[in-house]
């Protein structure tokens, strides 16, 4: 009996040996693998923006004064030329009746000391005078002439100050801002004060985007430009890159560039100051050759500038040179050395060997199976 019990153990010993060190088999390698085929690649550029008129006019005043009169609100049309508001004139005509009048003793006193310049310089070429009063009869005509001078230009001065008082639109658009009431006062001592801002034209409007500096090399006059605001979500406006500018802003360490897209508004929906999220189509082409990106990454050969793809060919991995043209991020155009159909090798990995028992574990011939499940 006890030599029964050593021999069954050995058994189970050798059992055990077995289950825990028989080898698994080598995994396999599998090819991943995709067609060359035609498509419509396509790569976007977002931002966001501000609408704004193509043609925004401030319109101030270059006097002081108080407002006498307004004669246009938000919203109004406008003309050229159209008066918009007045300046009281009380002060401005005052002004210019001072000026007109200095002006007229100015032209008395400068041709009386004309007609006395010549009678002495007629004595003096005679030697009858001295060279002291032909220089001081001089020296009054020059003086008088000069002040008049100046009295001529303080008055048309106060001639174009007057003409101020009366504000006039100098284009043809639309009133969107007021600044100033009936009765307020304006000072024009070191600025210009804005009283009214007229858009020339709503039904052609324009968004200011800001593009961050990673996207601007992409961004190019003429592409198409979509994009939507909050004000109506269910539309989808287009546009035109029209301008991408030079000049970087830096907002907390962040670079950007503004590029302008002209927006038609023929039904004037959208209204100035409106955000707009904005999508530009940086790339757009329709059925070209193409192949994922990650095909010319597979055996890639860094020290290398040529371009190459791995194509499957009977089973057999064939290297091919390529010409590439524009890319999407996802797939990538070919020019030469492809044609539709071929198979190209996007990447490869190990083929699983795991068993397919329950959380892949291996099951022990001496543990009772579920019921229904072969030993």
């Amino acid at each position: 009996m006890k030599k029964l019990f050593i021999a069954i153990g050995i058994v189970l010993l050798g059992v055990i040996a077995w289950f825990f060190l028989k080898k698994s088999p080598a995994p396999k390698q599998k090819i991943e693998t995709a067609s060359v085929e035609r498509t419509d690649m396509s790569r976007l550029v977002t931002a966001t923006g501000t609408l704004e008129p193509i043609i925004n006019v401030e319109v101030g005043t270059q006097v002081s004064g108080i407002i006498s009169k307004i004669y246009v609100d938000y919203n109004s049309n406008v003309k050229k030329g159209e008066i918009l508001a007045e300046l009281d004139r009380t002060t401005l005509e005052s002004e210019l009746a001072s000026q007109t009048s200095a002006m007229k003793g100015a032209k008395v006193e400068y041709e009386y000391q004309e007609k006395n310049f010549a009678r002495m310089k007629e004595l003096h070429q005679k030697q009858m005078i001295s060279d002291t009063e032909y220089e001081t009869a001089l020296y009054s005509f020059e003086k008088a002439r000069n002040s008049y001078d100046k009295s001529k230009s303080d008055m048309v001065k106060s001639k174009t100050n007057l003409g101020y008082a009366t504000i006039y639109s100098p284009i043809d658009g639309v009133v969107i801002s007021r600044a100033v009431d009936e009765g307020q006062t304006v000072a024009a001592s070191f600025s210009t004060p804005t009283l009214f801002t007229i858009a020339n034209d709503l039904t052609k409007m324009q968004v200011i985007a800001n593009v961050d500096e990673a996207d601007i090399g992409e961004v190019e006059v003429g592409q198409n430009v979509s994009f939507e605001v909050d004000a109506f979500p269910n539309d989808v406006f287009q546009g035109e890159v029209t301008q991408v500018r030079l000049e970087a802003t830096t907002t907390s360490n962040v670079v950007t560039y503004e590029v302008v897209i002209n927006a038609p508004n023929p039904d004037l929906k959208l209204k100035p100051g409106l955000t707009a999220n904005v999508t530009i189509m940086t790339l757009e082409k329709n059925n070209v050759l193409s192949v994922p990106s990650k095909a010319l990454k597979y055996k890639a050969d860094a020290s290398s500038n040529e371009k190459a793809v791995w194509v499957l060919r009977n089973g057999i991995e064939e290297k091919v040179s390529v010409k590439t043209g524009y890319d999407d991020r996802i797939n990538t155009e070919i020019i030469e050395g492809l044609k539709e159909g071929d198979k190209v090798i996007t990447g490869s990995s190990l083929e699983s060997t795991a068993d397919n028992s329950p959380q892949g574990e291996s099951s022990s011939p001496f543990m009772p199976t579920p019921p229904g499940k072969k030993k």
